[in-house]
């Protein structure tokens, strides 16, 4: 298959540049992060995200989505790279669509729907520690009647603050289980983290936290099984958010590369920098093909998607930190002030490339797929 967009994609990627341009540009970002708010994005952004579609863009038609594919949901991701755009669409819109789409009957008919509409803001409560390790699950989930009691704690649950439910993973006697949770459910507390990227985390709560067998996704000891689709989709999310952070960061040298003078010429003239563009624009690609690659995959080859999603992830992380440290260093002094874009642009990248295992885990895990 070619590594190209199809016309319907690229205008939706042009519909998402001119969007997001217009209402959630890096200076919106700003504003939400100097107001010091615990949630960290706009609901009413929120909201005209959701009526556009993108809410529900995994989700199937006769759940009130428009079920367009993760290749364009990685369009849009790397649009909201590009500006910084604070939203839970990769939480809710990608990550959890994803895996309640494996769940029932009734549980996609109570959830879906309000995803796709914006209603719903759901959150994966998966790590534990500061490192991505989904099998090192301790949060325990035991036997009560029908149902399980949950008790533990999740750190660093993105978008987690204010959502109206969670996907957690547990370790009950049968092994690990996933279970969609209300927020509102007695037990359960979610308190506001921030991170160096100053997006929306949560440090999650569960004492006796009771669930139905009906809140099971997927069958009892198999919950790594049924979330793995997710993990995917939202690896591959993650990396086309970084394509889009590390190529306006490029974007950003260039401009500065053609303006600032030295020795009485643009420093842009000079060959060891030019040979460093060059590089970094090369990877740049490199990493989208492997992004376009992965968003195929896993539509059309679900196989090979965890391989793809890995090799995504870890080219990602390996180029978003090298054009973010090219950026600094391109602009000299100013490149880590406050006033320039350029350090919120490496936070964001050193914070996401750390989401769902970092370029080193997915390195190892590619390694492994390929019989290494």
């Amino acid at each position: 298959m070619a590594l190209i967009y199809t016309e319907e994609q690229e205008m939706l990627r042009d519909a998402a540049k001119g969007f997001l341009g217009d209402n959630a540009p890096v200076t919106a970002f700003r504003k939400l992060r100097d107001a010091g708010e615990p949630l960290a994005w706009s609901r009413a952004l929120w909201r005209e995200m959701a009526e556009m579609g993108w809410a529900g863009i995994l989700i199937e038609e006769e759940f009130g989505g428009l079920d367009f594919g993760l290749t364009g949901a990685a369009l849009l991701l790397e649009e909201m790279g590009r500006n910084l755009t604070a939203s839970p669409f990769l939480a809710s819109a990608v990550i959890a669509a994803t895996a309640l789409r494996g769940g029932s009957k009734t549980q996609k008919s109570a959830w879906l729907p309000k995803i796709a509409t914006g209603e719903a803001v759901i959150a994966l409560a998966l790590e534990e520690g500061i490192k991505h390790n989904p099998e090192a699950c301790t949060l325990e989930a035991t036997k009560s009647g029908n149902g399980y009691r949950l008790n533990g704690s999740k750190s660093y649950v993105f978008e987690g603050f204010e959502a109206d439910g969670y996907l957690v993973l547990a370790r009950s006697e049968d092994g690990l289980c996933l279970f969609m949770v209300d927020a509102k459910t007695t037990g359960l507390s979610a308190a506001a983290t921030k991170l160096l990227d100053s997006r929306n985390y949560a440090q999650l709560t569960l004492e006796n936290v009771e669930v139905t067998g009906g809140d099971l996704i997927g069958e009892a000891g198999k919950g790594l099984e049924a979330l793995e689709p997710a993990l995917n989709a939202g690896r591959i999310g993650l990396s086309a958010e970084i394509l889009g952070a590390a190529s306006q960061c490029f974007d950003s040298s260039i401009e500065y590369l053609k303006e600032r003078k030295q020795f009485g010429q643009v420093i842009g003239s000079f060959q060891g920098l030019q040979h460093r563009a060059a590089h970094l624009y090369s990877e740049l690609e490199l990493v989208r093909s492997c992004v376009i690659k992965a968003g195929q995959d896993f539509e059309a080859n679900p196989e090979h998607a965890g391989m793809i999603a890995s090799l995504a992830k870890a080219k990602s992380g390996e180029v978003g930190i090298l054009a973010a440290n090219e950026g600094v260093q391109m602009l000299g002094g100013i490149g880590m002030t406050d006033e320039l874009d350029m350090g919120l642009y490496m936070k964001r990248i050193r914070a996401a490339q750390e989401l769902l295992g970092d370029a080193a885990f997915h390195a190892d895990r590619f390694a492994k797929w390929r019989g290494f």
